[in-house]
């Protein structure tokens, strides 16, 4: 499946491929409360979410990634975004071909509205794209990255089921235009059926 027809569909939350026509809605949810994204990279304005999505969907020409907008189900509000990237596919010889149509990739570029942070809108649509990653792209291994000094997205990343691997050092550029420090999390594909029932369960006692 393309990443411009990949749907996926939850109780609280669907993430539809990520379009310009979600910009407006996307500009809207990043201005309600700008607090929770001291560490995190949400663009503010038109223009700056404009660049933001046309370079996510330049990625996923690319074939690189598959960016999301977040979709909230009760009322069909944009209520932020997410995305697979780094998506590879390992050289596997001819006599051995690989059933998988990645091997590993990312999981990030991750925010959310703040009304909507700590429901079931985050838990869910880790759900959602880790059982496509796992279950349909026969994935060996899904990676998180978060600044080192985010304690709120590490806390997210292990509620979820990711085990720290280690801190990348000056690995990515920062907010603050700084050489970023990154908390490595990963997940692989022999973790994922408790994984799986540990985000369910999680997501049977939340609301968003």
């Amino acid at each position: 499946m393309s990443a411009d027809s990949l749907s996926l569909d939850g109780r609280h939350v669907r993430l539809e491929p990520l379009h310009l026509k979600h910009v407006a809605g996307l500009v809207a949810a990043a201005h309600a409360d700008r607090t929770p994204y001291g560490w995190s990279f949400v663009p503010e304005g038109e223009s700056a979410m404009r660049r933001y999505v046309e370079t996510a969907l330049s990625w996923a020409q690319a074939g690189s990634a598959v960016p999301f907008a977040t979709v909230r189900q009760s009322d069909g509000s944009v209520i932020g975004s997410t995305r697979f990237f780094n998506l590879e596919r390992w050289a596997w010889p001819a006599e051995r071909p690989s059933d998988a149509s990645f091997d590993i990739g990312e999981i990030g570029y991750t925010w959310l509205t703040s009304s909507a942070i700590r429901t079931a809108a985050n838990t869910e649509a880790k759900l959602l794209m880790l059982t496509h990653a796992f279950e349909a792209w026969n994935m060996r291994c899904i990676c998180f990255h978060a600044d080192a000094r985010n304690a709120r997205s590490r806390a997210a990343i292990e509620r979820i089921g990711g085990r720290f691997e280690g801190i990348l050092r000056s690995h990515r550029l920062a907010i603050d235009l700084t050489a970023r420090d990154s908390a490595r999390y990963s997940i692989v594909a022999s973790e994922w059926p408790e994984t799986k029932s540990r985000l369910e369960n999680s997501d049977a006692s939340s609301s968003v």
